[in-house]
């Protein structure tokens, strides 16, 4: 028993570590914007860069820490530069991005939706969700598709008119129109989080509702389950056919 509870702990530990480093993040590069120190700008996108890569330093893949070690080199040498805070305006676009085409490419035509997927897995294959739930989770990933979309437009239309530093003044352009620094980073760092947390509850209670007899308890229940899928939540359903079965493993 106690090898298992061991072995459990040590499998949990970078799902820890990532969610404090997750929470530290936005909060870290806020403070570096607000003080304009590009030290904290830079150790704000190392916080980002270890987020990133730590499921592969855990495993102690060389790959991972050959990254590291490049993205230390250039975090380093950027720590002196005035431009560092180009480095901070990226990671909101790019992850609201990412997200946006998680959720969106498999609404594709011979793909199953994210949420369907998700709920299959949470009800099991002795309890296969009805076609009222389907449908429900087919809407549910375009809400989570549409709200990645918008905050990508949101958080690039802010970092391109943002002074001073934005991107349209870093590339040699005076916007007309402009909003301040702070303003981008209270959005890109504070609200946009809010945002995704405030769907995610909201779903959750709508769901609650229109589908009382669920596989999970609470709210905490169903996030621990879907923290317990692992690496079941990937954004490639290729596995998942019109069938909805899972693909045979050789």
């Amino acid at each position: 028993m106690t090898t298992i509870d061991g072995n459990a702990n040590h499998r949990h530990s970078p799902a820890r570590a990532m969610l404090l480093l997750g929470l530290a993040y936005p909060l870290a590069a806020h403070v570096a914007v607000v003080t304009g120190r590009p030290a904290l700008i830079s150790a704000s996108i190392g916080l980002l860069v270890v987020l990133l890569l730590l499921p592969g330093l855990h495993r102690g893949r060389p790959l991972a820490w050959t990254l590291l070690l490049l993205a230390g080199a250039g975090l380093y040498a950027s720590a002196s530069s005035e431009r560092a805070l180009l480095l901070l305006f990226l990671p909101p676009i790019v992850l609201n991005g990412f997200m946006a085409w998680v959720f969106g490419h498999t609404l594709r035509p011979g793909r199953t939706p994210l949420i369907e997927r998700l709920v299959r897995l949470m009800h099991g294959p002795e309890d296969p969700p009805g076609e009222e739930i389907v449908a429900y989770a087919r809407r549910v990933t375009q809400a989570w598709a549409g709200l990645f979309v918008v905050l990508t437009a949101l958080n690039l239309l802010l970092a391109t008119l943002a002074r001073p530093g934005g991107l349209l003044l870093a590339a040699g352009f005076d916007p007309t129109v402009t909003v301040p620094l702070e303003a981008w980073s209270l959005f890109a760092n504070v609200l946009n989080y809010l945002f995704v947390a405030a769907l995610f509850v909201v779903e959750y209670a709508v769901r609650r509702r229109r589908f009382p007899q669920r596989p999970h308890r609470s709210l905490a229940d169903f996030t621990r389950r879907l923290a317990a899928l692992g690496d079941l939540f990937r954004p490639a359903a290729r596995s998942w056919g019109p069938r909805h079965r899972p693909r045979r493993r050789d």
